[in-house]
């Protein structure tokens, strides 16, 4: 399943959809220049064929080429991870990464992004949603509120700089 989310603001339209392997470099570049603590190449390659890796791609109104080119990593701008594990016989899902491009920040995509993995997780007979995100990271913090997530525990020292993680939970 594609979303798409037009931007009037910035004359795109963004997509989102499963990740495939094509994805993968632009997926990792993102990751790199987004945290100072980025996840492996290797670990966007597990997470492959699972329903809650997802990615936003967008096309210009000045591009001509097709939004959906799997694999372009000029338009990729954004993605999300996002899995379940049993936990006493009801499914937990957790969002273990998500990010997008510098240049594509504050026009909803991340939102976009959020909403779609946690429909897939909804679909997987999840109870609960769980997150981590830096304390000092307010802008992320607004938005997981906004989805309902509500902190719920601290991981001490979390980080590779010490920082401590919140630990912010949604129920279905």
């Amino acid at each position: 399943m594609t979303t798409v989310a037009p931007d009037d603001a910035s004359g795109s339209d963004v997509q989102v959809r499963e990740a495939e392997r094509a994805d993968l470099l632009a997926v990792f570049h993102i990751e790199q220049t987004a945290f100072p603590q980025p996840w492996p190449f290797s670990a966007f390659e597990r997470f492959l064929g699972e329903p809650g890796f997802l990615v936003a791609q967008v096309r210009d109104e000045d591009d001509s080429r097709e939004t959906t080119t799997v694999g372009d990593d000029g338009r990729v701008v954004g993605y999300v991870v996002a899995d379940t594990v049993p936990n006493h016989g009801e499914g937990l899902g957790h969002i273990k990464d998500i990010a997008v491009a510098e240049k594509y920040r504050g026009e909803g995509i991340g939102r976009c992004l959020l909403q779609r993995a946690l429909t897939a997780l909804a679909t997987q007979t999840v109870g609960t949603v769980k997150l981590e995100v830096r304390e000092s990271n307010d802008t992320a913090k607004r938005l997981y509120r906004g989805f309902g997530f509500e902190h719920r525990g601290i991981n001490p020292r979390y980080y590779s700089n010490g920082e401590d993680a919140l630990v912010m939970v949604r129920d279905f």
